[in-house]
């Protein structure tokens, strides 16, 4: 059973709940009316905690603080279609969603990176146990020889095919037009064909 005591806690933290859901759904009603500041100050309330679980699945400070402003434009956009029902979780959903499309952005982004550069090299039809051993030292090696590339050229690929930035990202952080960026990326493919020699992988 409950000691007296406990009904009126529960009964305040009930209380100050529903407190703070008449005041939260008075701010989204000024937000959506076009009050910026209001959207301030609730983001102040919960950027830290949505910077937490973006980074829970990220496990990058950069790539969670990057990922947390998209969700923040995400749920700025999207309130108009908030329903009332859990604000804390319905921004939580958005932030960990966004989240997880990054992750699975840069993991294709980095096959990508991998499969082109495979291409590059020569292909081995042998199939022995040695030669598959010699072939997971090879895709060891594919990026240890990142490092080997031009500096001006890998900065690109890192960019591109890592950091999964666009065309017109690393445009604007380099300082230099789209056509640079795609010139330097296939600059950068055509310098590996040309240093990555066959008996290097064999």
């Amino acid at each position: 059973m409950c000691s007296d005591d406990a009904v009126p806690v529960r009964l305040l933290l009930v209380e100050r709940r529903e407190r703070t859901i008449t005041e939260e759904s008075e701010w989204i009603k000024r937000i959506i009316a076009g009050d910026k500041q209001v959207f301030r100050l609730l983001m102040d309330k919960y950027s830290s905690y949505l910077y937490h679980a973006v980074y829970s699945v990220l496990r990058s400070a950069k790539d969670a603080e990057d990922v947390t402003q998209e969700a923040l434009l995400k749920i700025y956009a999207s309130l108009p279609q908030y329903q009332y029902q859990g604000l804390k979780t319905w921004m939580t959903r958005i932030a960990v969603n966004k989240a997880i499309d990054h992750k699975r952005a840069m993991e294709r982004k980095r096959e990508q990176l991998t499969a082109d550069i495979e291409d590059m090299l020569p292909e081995d039809s042998t199939h022995t146990v040695e030669e598959e051993v010699l072939e997971n030292q090879r895709r060891q090696q594919i990026k240890q020889y990142l490092d080997d590339i031009p500096a001006n050229y890998r900065e690109v690929v890192v960019a591109y095919y890592i950091e999964d930035k666009s065309y017109q990202e690393i445009a604007a952080e380099q300082g230099v037009t789209l056509k640079t960026v795609e010139s330097k990326l296939y600059r950068a493919k055509q310098w590996i064909r040309k240093h990555w020699k066959e008996e290097e992988w064999r």
